[in-house]
């Protein structure tokens, strides 16, 4: 029998509102309706749902992603949070057991989290990855799921970056060297 978790991956102001700081802007806010209607799916059948969130310290300049990338995702800022209504939704249904929040320090979401040891413990053996960037962190995410044995499956409509070729380039990978469904 397949149980399938949703997992979706930095959906933070920084990375999709206007003016965060390291944003995607429109693609990763037209995810934001087709988000919310997955999580009320997903949370009506009592599926579980992970919210992935990046995490990073002030003046941290021994992080990998400092050399990369602006300050983003700082602990305690607005930047972290949620983003519009899919923040508004998390809100509500946080303190159902099917629902989780965990913190990650590096663009893959199982890398130094309990995330594999919670979805094996559900008895989940298929994640749908949701969120941005689709060439970075939903990647690194769909990479682990794949080598740790997880059927995956990410929605075309779910995921965005600010790399347009990089987001058709890591669709491409995600069923063609990971066998995941990649659906419209």
């Amino acid at each position: 029998m397949t149980k399938t978790a949703l997992i979706i991956v930095d959906y933070s102001v920084d990375f999709i509102a206007d003016d965060g700081k390291l944003t995607c802007g429109l693609p990763g806010q037209k995810l934001e309706n087709f988000l919310v209607n997955r999580i009320n799916q997903f949370n009506e059948n009592r599926d579980d749902i992970f919210f992935m969130m990046d995490l990073h310290y002030e003046n941290d300049d021994f992080h990998p992603e400092s050399k990369l990338f602006p300050p983003h995702n700082i602990e305690g800022s607005v930047g972290r949070q949620l983003y519009g209504e899919v923040g508004k939704l998390y809100e509500s249904i946080k303190t159902q057991n099917n629902v989780h929040f965990l913190d990650k320090t590096r663009y893959d979401s199982f890398y130094g989290t309990p995330l594999d040891s919670l979805l094996r413990e559900r008895n989940v053996n298929k994640v749908e990855i949701v969120g941005v960037c689709t060439d970075i962190c939903v990647l690194h995410t769909a990479i682990s799921a794949y080598n740790l044995g997880y059927a995956i499956r990410v929605p075309s409509k779910g995921v965005a970056s600010f790399n347009q070729s990089g987001h058709q380039w890591a669709l491409s990978h995600f069923e063609n060297s990971l066998g995941a469904e990649v659906e419209e």
